[in-house]
């Protein structure tokens, strides 16, 4: 007979060289269950935090999917590879820039900004992810795309070598960064998603140390329904309560049944956690 199903948030220090997804197969085998996914993909280039969803928490991936992310990140500068990063190859040099000349330019990166992804990334174009007609060395153009980056601070030059630490929001590539500045990324550790911080990260290890469903979530207003509240909304019903903001977390004394959002001034389930 298999074990029962656990459900929870894992928020795990992900190691340089695998994927996003070799991390959720190793979950998967420690946790000895199928029902695992991951907000937020690293590459494997990247260390650092990858939430991992198991479980029920699995109907929650999409709101952490939008948290806003930090780095520190390592840029060679003066030097452009076809990936954007260190596992390239060289495609352009020019000269290394002065500190002067390294701040104005991320300066010039900061806040509502049009970025071109890379070239090897995922996203889909006409069906197919971008990388795929890299690596067949078709000429990729993707599309611009609206981004938000709030910092892109320069902690230390040693040149050619530039560290930055970057707050932005979702969809932004830090390898797209270092290509704007002339450069490309050598070293990136991703430090916080969301409420989640590097010291909420581990290795992976049995046992799973999982935080609960709703961990991820905290910046969402909370609704408190009564017994009766709960049950028409666990069985996908509208309640008549008006909720404090267009998406809410739902409880019913200390359990938590779900995202709730606004619809017709009454609360209108979103997501439903039945346990």
């Amino acid at each position: 007979m298999p074990g029962r199903v656990r459900s929870g948030i894992l928020v795990v220090d992900k190691t340089r060289g695998i994927t996003s997804h070799d991390v959720v197969d190793q979950v998967r085998r420690l946790a000895g269950q199928d029902e695992v996914g991951h907000a937020g993909t690293l590459d494997p280039l990247a260390t650092g935090v990858l939430v991992v969803a198991l479980g029920k928490a699995l109907k929650l991936l999409e709101f952490m999917e939008s948290h806003d992310k930090e780095y520190e990140v390592a840029v060679r500068l003066g030097q452009r590879t076809d990936t954007d990063d260190a596992e390239g190859r060289v495609v352009a040099e020019s000269a290394v820039p002065s500190r002067d000349e390294i701040e104005a330019a991320a300066g010039k990166l900061v806040g509502e900004i049009d970025q071109v992804p890379p070239a090897f990334s995922a996203i889909r174009q006409k069906g197919e992810r971008l990388y795929e007609k890299a690596r067949r060395g078709e000429v990729v153009e993707a599309k611009a795309r609206r981004v938000r980056v709030d910092e892109f601070a320069l902690l230390d030059w040693a040149p050619p070598v530039a560290r930055f630490r970057v707050r932005c929001g979702k969809g932004t590539y830090v390898r797209a960064l270092a290509r704007d500045l002339g450069g490309h990324v050598v070293e990136l550790r991703r430090t916080a998603s969301g409420p989640f911080r590097i010291d909420d990260a581990a290795a992976l290890a049995e046992p799973l140390d999982l935080m609960p469903m709703d961990a991820g979530l905290m910046g969402m207003a909370e609704m408190r329904l009564t017994t009766q509240d709960a049950r028409l909304f666990e069985n996908g019903r509208m309640v008549d309560l008006r909720p404090p903001g267009p998406l809410v977390r739902v409880y019913c004394g200390p359990r938590f049944v779900g995202i709730g959002e606004t619809s017709d001034g009454k609360l209108k389930p979103r997501k439903v956690i039945v346990e």
